[in-house]
């Protein structure tokens, strides 16, 4: 059995759910081959990396215009068609012919979108598995040749239900994360430790003044991960008594299992990341959209804080939070419930079912795009 795993470089986290089922599934299963294809890199070569360096400057310098057109996009009607869908459409036919998958799993809306039209235009009864990697049914997700939806949680199934989508295509799964996550075992460990990441690029605040005052936070030992942001290593490390600094790592779940608070920003994997890890997420706060969501479910779920912008505000309540062990009880508490209201080996149900022949899909998402003669002359 052949399966192929489409997916994209925006903001890496699409990629690493790629990996991460790529991973489960390979485990799992000694006849099945996995291909990870990113979309980009296959259709437009190099010119891949350039897109993705313009969306991180529009996400870093043009989040109100990213977030003016995710916001029209959210719950327009019928499926969205991918932008020059001519030509990704005819590369796709080639990755198809090349990989001959039996399954398909996207990670990606835009691969989502792609395969289903493929699926149209070629009367193709191929599998199509949409992991959504954010906390979120957005309607770029949804398209009607998509057999079976992952989510993160019950308000997302229960969302994509509203939107059309049959109950039986909906698995709650939670956001796929490397299995070094799922152990919840405690590194033995000294006094209150804080874990602070900025993503692979590193983001995180500039004052001086915040990090001094987590210097400051007695009984509070703190590690910054910076990524790829060399210049803020170079500004960080060695600086402060208090701090441990590490620049771009492999091991993010290893400091987890040292850490009492996660600070982030509030990105779908790192999310999944903490709950699987059973740690309360303190989360920047966000500007983009997505992120915007997810810090929303992370208060109503209440597994976490989203903290005030101004640095001392922000140094404040983070010292309020880590010297309150009632109310860090009551996190753990919540991210236990909620991690284990979700079934992370879905995707390898799924595949085992296909791979037997025994799955059974419910009725197609009621959204639609014009017949395959108009759309292929649109």
């Amino acid at each position: 059995m052949n399966v192929l795993v489409l997916t994209g470089r925006f903001g890496m986290g699409h990629f690493s759910a790629a990996k991460t089922l790529a991973e489960e599934i390979c485990a799992q299963f000694d006849d099945v081959n996995v291909t990870v294809q990113d979309i980009f890199d296959y259709t437009i070569g190099t010119a891949a990396d350039k897109l993705y360096s313009a969306y991180a400057l529009l996400a870093d310098k043009g989040a109100p215009i990213y977030n003016l057109y995710y916001k029209l996009g959210e719950n327009q009607r019928g499926a969205v068609r991918p932008p020059f869908y001519h030509y990704f459409a005819a590369k796709l036919v080639q990755l198809m012919d090349a990989a001959q998958p039996d399954l398909i799993v996207s990670t990606l809306p835009f691969c989502s979108q792609l395969v289903s039209r493929y699926k149209e235009r070629e009367h193709s009864d191929i599998p199509l598995i949409t992991c959504i990697t954010d906390v979120s049914s957005h309607r770029e997700w949804i398209n009607p040749h998509t057999n079976v939806y992952l989510v993160a949680c019950d308000s997302i199934r229960q969302s994509l239900i509203e939107k059309g989508v049959s109950p039986e295509r909906i698995l709650i799964s939670g956001i796929p994360v490397k299995e070094q996550f799922h152990s919840a075992l405690r590194a033995p460990r000294t006094g209150k430790r804080l874990l602070i990441m900025g993503g692979g690029l590193g983001l995180l605040p500039k004052s001086r003044s915040f990090y001094q005052g987590l210097n400051d936070l007695k009984g509070v030992t703190t590690t910054i991960i910076t990524g790829n942001n060399h210049e803020l290593y170079q500004k960080l490390h060695g600086k402060y008594p208090h701090i441990e600094v590490v620049g771009y790592t492999d091991q993010v779940y290893r400091y987890m299992q040292q850490a009492d608070v996660v600070i982030s920003k509030p990105g779908g994997i790192t999310l999944f990341e903490t709950v699987f890890s059973e740690l309360p997420i303190l989360v920047f706060a966000p500007f983009l959209q997505q992120e915007v969501k997810n810090a929303g479910f992370i208060q109503k779920q209440q597994i976490g804080l989203v903290l005030p912008k101004k640095p001392q505000r922000c140094v404040a309540e983070i010292g309020r939070i880590m010297s309150d062990e009632r109310q860090l009880r009551t996190l753990r508490q919540n991210v236990r419930r909620l991690k284990q209201s979700v079934d992370p080996q879905a995707i390898v149900k799924t595949v085992s079912q296909y791979r037997t022949g025994t799955y059974r899909p419910g009725q197609p998402a009621a959204v639609s795009y014009p017949a395959a003669a108009q759309w292929v002359a649109q």
